[in-house]
């Protein structure tokens, strides 16, 4: 089964990853994360993502769209990054979602994706 892993983190997460002092220990981190996925041969894809400043919303509105700087949410906690993963039930997804980083200082969101639709048409 395919699950995706969504982190979250906090604004102090986000500022670790350029801060000199900071962002080798962040980075080692999660290197040391996406080296395990990578030696169990689960990651189907991933990708981290820029810090919310550089993030649009847009919604459709009555036909109108609207485009809002920066993330929809008013959170403490955005996305930081995903990978889709592959394993053999929610119970390995779980297990891997917290030997992230991020879940022990944010949070990580496991969803199971959707299979491609029968009759090939999406």
């Amino acid at each position: 089964m395919q699950f995706m892993l969504m982190f979250s983190e906090g604004q102090a997460q986000f500022d670790m990853r350029n801060d000199p002092s900071h962002a080798p220990g962040y980075w080692g981190a999660w290197n040391a994360y996406i080296g395990a996925m990578t030696q169990a041969g689960i990651i189907v894809n991933g990708d981290g993502l820029q810090g919310p400043h550089t993030a649009v919303t847009v919604r459709l509105r009555d036909g109108v769209r609207h485009v809002q700087d920066g993330p929809f949410a008013d959170t403490k906690e955005q996305l930081g990054g995903y990978f889709v993963i592959e394993v053999a039930d929610l119970d390995a997804a779980l297990e891997w979602a917290a030997r992230s980083p991020s879940a022990s200082y944010g949070s990580v969101e496991v969803r199971p994706v959707l299979p491609p639709p029968s009759g090939g048409g999406v």
